[in-house]
């Protein structure tokens, strides 16, 4: 019997994996730049984060999107992570520009904005549930989207985001009057 086409042969659970994997990776590099201070600890929190994905795929509902799904893995594994390694209270992770891509390369040369400098390090001192939503939130998630990577009902997504607007107002206002 002659060999099928490579293009004919019909995809394994391991090539669908690897394929939304590569598709959608950029979701773990934010999620491990999110957690993570130094480059060592973002390559294993990556790591780790594939490999749960993995051990999870099979789990995974088609009828779901798989950014979803792959947000919800990788925020959970992001935050036991954290909490494991005492990263909590300790450590905390800027936005790394050599490992983020810049939305306009001229921006990526110009002065620092203040603002971002000031939204980062209020980011930076939030707690993993926290950081998670901001994540998302400033991701342009739903609150339908969010609630469900999260396991929060709507409305408790909308009322965290609330607070954690006034939060930053209350931060950006004190930073302002200090300096």
């Amino acid at each position: 019997m002659p060999a099928m086409p490579q293009s004919s042969m019909p995809k394994t659970p391991q090539d669908t994996f690897e394929g939304l994997l590569e598709r959608h990776r950029k979701i773990v590099f934010k999620v491990a730049n999110t957690y993570c201070r130094n480059a060592e600890d973002r390559r294993d929190l990556g790591q780790e984060i594939a490999v749960q994905l993995w051990r999870a795929f099979p789990a995974y509902d088609e009828a779901r999107p798989f950014p979803t799904w792959m947000y919800r893995v990788a925020l959970n594994v992001a935050i036991s992570f954290a909490r494991r390694a005492g990263y909590q209270d300790a450590h905390s992770v800027p936005l790394d520009e050599r490992v983020a891509e810049p939305a306009d390369t001229r921006a990526a040369i110009e002065e620092p904005d203040p603002r971002v400098e000031a939204l980062r390090e209020f980011i930076e001192q939030l707690d993993p549930l926290n950081r998670a939503l901001m994540l998302l939130y400033l991701e342009d998630h739903s609150y339908l989207e969010i609630a469900e990577v999260l396991g929060l009902s709507q409305t408790n997504v909308a009322t965290k985001i609330s607070r954690l607007k006034q939060r930053i107002r209350d931060f950006v206002g004190s930073k302002a009057r200090n300096s």
